[in-house]
């Protein structure tokens, strides 16, 4: 058995899960989120709880029990509190501004890069270098972040570029002068 798929997930109040021909809906006060979810997870849902189980031992049920529990637990959470990621922004002249739903980053090109946010992902800005993202849907803000940090990774000899709040980048020793 699955130790994270045998975990039920508690229902905060205001948040409402239905499921109709495989797909898992969850309301709540931020927003819906649905899933469609594989044959081979059972699942009974309560009115505090939600629970999964396994239709058979097949190496595919096995494989997407805890998994489908985590996906769902996150749904939950994006629902009923959303999710929150930083990037922070390091070097000279770098800078980045919201205008409507599109993200403006100066990033030491020759042009400025105008990124549009995807639809439910929410950009604000502080200080000019820390750029907070905030959605209800994990995936869709892990992998908006990931695209934004991919404009101007961080070079590892002065630490410019775009770095998630927290992230430590290992610093190079730059080239030394020889001495003849």
């Amino acid at each position: 058995m699955s130790r994270v798929g045998k975990l039920p997930i508690t229902i905060p109040k205001g948040v409402n899960v239905t499921l109709a021909d495989s797909v898992l809906t969850v309301k709540g006060p931020k927003g819906t989120l649905a899933r469609s979810l594989p044959d081979t997870i059972d699942v009974a849902i309560d009115a505090q709880a939600v629970e999964f189980k396994r239709r058979d031992d097949s190496i595919q049920a096995r494989a997407t029990h805890g998994l489908v529990r985590a996906l769902v637990h996150n749904m939950v959470k994006g629902v009923s509190e959303g999710f929150t990621k930083g990037l922070e922004i390091q070097g000279t002249g770098y800078r980045a501004e919201v205008q409507g739903n599109t993200l403006n980053l100066s990033l030491g090109y020759s042009h400025p890069v105008q990124f549009p946010l995807p639809e439910g992902i929410k950009a604000t800005v502080e200080r000019t270098n820390l750029v907070r993202l905030e959605g209800i849907d994990i995936e869709v803000l892990g992998q908006t972040a990931a695209r934004i940090r991919a404009l101007r990774p961080v070079e590892p000899y002065k630490g410019k570029g775009v770095r998630y709040v927290g992230e430590h980048v290992h610093r190079k020793v730059g080239k030394t002068g020889s001495k003849k």
